[in-house]
């Protein structure tokens, strides 16, 4: 009978286990006790996986002899995408692979990875024997449905070995993984209008722009791979639209781009575009209110910045904007060389700051900055904003803590750099340079038009007062949004100087990501941007603390343990030693 009961009671031990490991694989839950939600994901990344209907592989080359700091990163990229299976895990599937491993005979992943147009991060790590250097794809591959689309998890120019760059990878994972699901599923492009008519350019300097928004437009060719992701694709169709001979603004054009006018705008280009925003259209505005050219200096001394009349002031003023005609000048801000010695034959170069190159630095207050490096400007002004009821006002860049604004008419002259600026002018903080403006628009024209006016623009879509919500974006600097050219190595991305190429100086700011996420902000109709303001806190170590406390918690973390466990020794056999003896 004794023996009957413990097969029993073996049987049903084991079939406890197996039920139990089961429901294991078969349930799983987790709960994400983080608080900035770092295992979660939102619920347009969500409905985004439910929406699956075939499978999607995600190939993560994030393996291998990584940098410490790569090695985080691929760490979180598994948690992450690990969560992205948990999500729907019979249409999720990823796997993560060692560029060095072989594809075939002869050819590696990377290999293949360099014939799509993903090139490896070069970095230099620090050894003993003194720098080493090492190489690292942090990039990623998703295929559904036939189609596959490549991404980088960082920003290949930046090179992304510092703890704050790693740390904004992270934070951007789920940004990153779903815009890309989202793009191949939804691969419809929506068309981008590029106004021109006013002297907006149209010539190799915009070539970073068509690019970052059409890059599929632009024949593979002709891109300089150093500087441009030649495997790069968007959502966006980019059009020209020229105001002058078109009667309206016709909706098919999702977004307009107005880029640096140099001619002033007439009556007739300004009704167009205040109708198109009355009907829901959504306007980016990158002015230059002040003519103010670099290239100017190059063949004179010196240069007077002057307002280019481009009458389009009283339109945006009535939106709650007013562009000012003065310049920012910043003690936060990109180098140019200046002679400071030698003879007019061989003079002496040095690269100093210029301070009428601010650079921006994002104050993560909106979901377009959330996570943006730092903006270069050129000749920028400054922006007001104006009470104006149903509308509200964000600012998306604005001056460091050491900024000064000059009016005009100025006097711009290299030699300003002769001696070094006087810190206590540059005493104001966050002066505004870019804005975005949401809510109901109120047209500039109502009750200014005849009824004949009105009649032709019923005739053209409709005329109307007042619009539904809408946003803009209005930023008080043309050349955000353009490039310099090389004449070496072509079109430079937007936000890289030209004068440091080659010196330690060299980067590549964040223009071109201020721009797509304003894109993105103004045409998504879901909310996949919003998962940019998933921010990862840095809980960094105090030096000086660990420093003085050193010995001390050596000593908990290493005497301590041996010493709980001879104790947890001597007790239990106390403990035996009594109940034997007593026995």
């Amino acid at each position: 009978m004794k023996k009957t009961s413990k097969q029993l009671g073996f049987v049903v031990l084991l079939l406890t286990f197996v039920a139990v490991n089961f429901i294991a694989v078969s349930w799983h839950k987790r709960f994400d006790l983080t608080q900035e939600k770092r295992y979660s994901l939102s619920a347009a990344t969500k409905d985004l996986l439910y929406g699956l209907n075939d499978q999607l592989t995600i190939y993560v080359f994030l393996k291998g002899d990584l940098p410490a700091d790569f090695r985080r990163l691929s760490n979180a990229t598994e948690d992450f995408v690990r969560t992205l299976r948990e999500t729907n895990s019979s249409k999720v599937r990823y796997k993560f692979i060692n560029p060095d491993d072989e594809v075939i005979s002869g050819k590696t992943w990377g290999d293949s990875l360099k014939a799509m147009g993903i090139l490896p991060i070069n970095l230099s790590v620090q050894v003993k024997s003194g720098q080493e250097f090492k190489y690292a794809y942090p990039a990623a591959l998703i295929n559904y449905k036939g189609q596959a689309i490549s991404f980088y998890l960082v920003e290949k120019q930046q090179r992304a070995s510092s703890m704050i760059e790693i740390n904004n990878a992270e934070a951007l994972l789920e940004y990153r993984f779903a815009k890309n699901i989202s793009q191949l599923i939804n691969n419809q492009k929506q068309l981008i209008g590029y106004a021109v008519g006013n002297g907006e350019p149209t010539d190799a300097t915009a070539f970073a722009l068509r690019y970052a928004i059409d890059p599929e437009s632009v024949p593979k060719d002709i891109i300089n791979p150093t500087y441009f992701d030649v495997a790069a694709k968007s959502n966006y169709a980019l059009g020209l639209f020229n105001l002058k001979d078109q009667k309206a603004i016709p909706d098919t054009f999702k977004a307009m781009l107005i880029t640096k006018p140099t001619e002033p705008f007439t009556e007739d280009e300004k009704l167009k575009l205040d109708q198109y925003i009355m009907r829901g259209g959504k306007v980016l505005w990158f002015l230059d209110v002040l003519h103010a050219e670099q290239d100017s200096l190059s063949y004179k001394s010196q240069l007077i910045a002057y307002n280019r009349n481009l009458n389009i002031q009283d339109l945006l003023f009535s939106y709650g904007v007013r562009i000012n005609p003065d310049l920012i000048m910043d003690l936060q801000c990109d180098y140019l060389p200046f002679a400071v010695g030698g003879t007019p034959q061989q003079p002496q170069y040095e690269f100093l700051k210029w301070n009428y190159y601010p650079l921006f630095e994002s104050r993560n207050n909106h979901p377009i900055n959330k996570n943006l490096g730092l903006v270069a400007g050129k000749f920028v002004n400054s922006i007001d904003t104006i009470e104006t009821a149903g509308l509200r006002k964000t600012y998306l860049l604005q001056s460091s803590n050491n900024s000064r604004t000059i009016s005009t008419p100025v006097l711009i002259s290299p030699n300003e750099n002769r001696n070094a600026p006087e810190d206590a002018l540059f005493k104001k903080t966050g002066i505004p340079a870019g804005v975005i403006v949401e809510g109901k628009f109120t047209s500039f024209y109502k009750n200014r038009i005849g009824r004949a006016t009105i009649d032709s623009l019923q005739a053209l879509g409709g005329y109307r007062e007042e619009s539904m919500p809408n946003k803009m974006i209005v930023v008080a600097d043309g050349d955000i949004l353009l490039n310099q050219v090389s004449s070496r190595l072509g079109p430079l991305p937007m936000g890289m100087n030209l004068f440091t190429l080659g010196s330690q100086y060299e980067y590549q700011f964040a223009n071109r990501d201020f721009l797509l996420n304003c894109l993105e902000y103004l045409t998504s109709s879901n909310t996949i941007a919003e998962s940019r303001n998933k921010e990862i806190v840095l809980r960094l170590l105090d030096n000086k603390k660990v420093e003085a406390e050193k010995s001390q918690w050596q000593l908990i973390n290493i005497a301590l343990p041996i010493a709980f466990i001879i104790l947890f020794g001597v007790i239990y056999q106390q403990g035996r030693k009594r109940k034997y003896a007593s026995a």
